[in-house]
């Protein structure tokens, strides 16, 4: 987090703009920066990626079923529902616990007209397999993209695949505005449309054009963006140094399986996941339970699955049955703390607890 005394400025001048929201200086500023530090020609800031994600499915006109994963946060799946879409799950790679291509085409129906895949823990999708698919069928991609801050792949921003991605800036995340997200599109149509829609569908003082929302992110939060992007490609390298050490230290413990970036760039170090599989001494669980005790707290993420909950669980593709490595994957997942600032000495301890079961 910027230093108070550098903040101070920012709120100095948004006081003497008497401007606080409605798409100020600031939410221009920070705008024109994502798409510089990004690499990508149009964005659309939000109050939310939740927000984000409902707004993109509008602005796409999206209907009927979309097909995603079970093995995500469940905004990515709410967001369908809040636009009274049917939500299709299809199983995840092993390797990448990312939407996997070669399910997808079974589970394309005449009412199937998008894809909604997950950057899961910021490693990059089969994109291209993807869009393949996309193309035959004539479907659109609306990639959420939350996890993916920064993350490239060998043609440039994983953020340029799809028709749109969406990023969080939640306060969990690589690059944060305590709260906030974004939309990445392609064209000025599109993010028109867009702008349109975080402010209600007006298009001026007298004119409504779409049944929009309330997704405008604040001055405050932009300002602050603006001084987070001064200290993302530290905060990266921090991550990083604590992604080696685990790897490190966890090399060769029976039973501890870290998932592999397949290039320095195709990860932010969103997060460190490991899958604790039955040739470790005792259960993810148990293994949970234990570095609890011990004042460390990981995460189970993503436990349960999607699929898994009240308003899900009756869709047919719910079936645990068909979706045999996501339901691994989240009996097996614990995500280990990371942070830039996490000191080398918690490292060690975290990983003795671990090795020494």
């Amino acid at each position: 987090m910027p230093p108070l005394e550098e903040l101070t400025p920012f709120l100095e001048q948004i006081w003497a703009n008497k401007v606080l929201t409605n798409g100020g200086p600031f939410h221009q500023h920070f705008e024109q920066a994502l798409c510089d530090y990004l690499g990508v020609e149009f964005i659309s800031i939000f109050t939310n990626a939740t927000v984000s994600l409902i707004s993109a499915l509008q602005a796409l006109r999206v209907t009927g079923e979309v097909i995603t994963t079970p093995y995500s946060f469940v905004a990515t799946a709410h967001s369908l529902l809040w636009n009274g879409l049917k939500p299709v799950f299809v199983d995840i790679e092993q390797d990448t616990l990312n939407l996997d291509p070669e399910k997808i085409e079974a589970a394309i129906t005449p009412q199937t007209t998008a894809i909604m895949p997950v950057h899961c823990y910021g490693y990059p999708c089969a994109a291209d397999a993807i869009q393949q698919i996309a193309d035959n069928y004539n479907l659109r991609i609306i990639y959420d993209a939350a996890h993916a801050f920064g993350v490239q792949d060998e043609g440039g921003s994983i953020l340029r695949h799809g028709d749109l991605s969406v990023l969080s800036f939640h306060a969990t995340k690589v690059f944060n505005t305590f709260e906030g997200g974004a939309i990445v599109c392609r064209d000025a149509k599109t993010k028109l449309r867009i702008d349109q829609l975080k402010n209600f569908g007006y298009v001026d003082e007298t004119t409504v054009v779409a049944a929009g929302i309330n997704g405008k992110m604040s001055e405050f939060n932009a300002a602050f963006g603006i001084l987070q992007l001064k200290y993302i490609d530290r905060v990266l390298e921090g991550r990083k140094r604590i992604d080696a050490a685990y790897r490190e230290r966890l090399f060769g413990c029976k039973g501890i399986r870290c998932l592999n970036a397949n290039s320095d760039n195709a990860t932010n170090y969103a997060y460190f996941p490991i899958l604790v599989n039955s040739d470790y001494s005792i259960t993810r669980d148990d293994l949970y339970s234990m570095l609890k005790n011990h004042g460390i707290h990981p995460r189970r993420y993503f436990y349960p699955l999607i699929s898994d909950f009240p308003m899900y669980r009756g869709l047919p593709s719910a079936n645990r049955d068909n979706l045999s490595v996501a339901k691994v994957a989240a009996d097996q997942v614990l995500c280990l703390p990371i942070y830039p600032d996490l000191e080398m000495s918690k490292v060690n301890e975290i990983t003795r607890i671990i090795t020494s079961q």
